[in-house]
């Protein structure tokens, strides 16, 4: 069998390699440094919505919101009590510009739709906000102070 003779890479060849390493390594760190940034903001929000479990009594009546559990994405685990369980249609958490925010809505008989969107308060524990009262078409400003276990 005759021996082949390969031709050594050019010089520029030789060169290039190394160059798409360093830029593939640049790349491998950029996208590392954004996925750890990204789980570090989802612990934070995900430890800000474990803040909002609990019981919460309306100042103004007997009204009650029981936040029981808390998704990452936001979704929740809520009940509402008047002082009977009413539905509740939707019930979020959110994180917007470092202000926690919860929206409830209702849907029962008497509760087409009203619905509170509503702040936490760290300084007071208090989530505070407005209730749209939907069969009235009026918005109240109220707030939930948290009941103790």
């Amino acid at each position: 069998m005759p021996r082949r003779h390969t031709k050594p890479a050019p010089a520029r060849a030789r060169r290039l390699l190394p160059l798409l390493a360093c830029i593939a390594l640049a790349i491998g760190l950029v996208v590392a440094g954004a996925c750890w940034r990204d789980h570090a903001r989802q612990a934070d929000t995900l430890a800000a919505f474990q803040k909002l479990q609990g019981r919460w009594q309306r100042a103004d009546g007997g009204y009650i919101v029981e936040i029981r559990s808390v998704e990452p994405g936001g979704k929740m685990v809520a009940a509402y009590f008047n002082p009977r369980p009413i539905n509740v249609a939707t019930a979020e958490a959110s994180m917007i510009g470092g202000t926690l925010r919860v929206f409830i809505e209702l849907r029962d008989v008497n509760y087409p739709g009203s619905n509170y969107q509503l702040t936490y308060d760290a300084a007071d524990d208090r989530l505070k906000g407005s209730y749209f009262q939907a069969a009235l078409r009026e918005s109240y400003d109220v707030y939930f102070d948290r009941l103790k276990p």
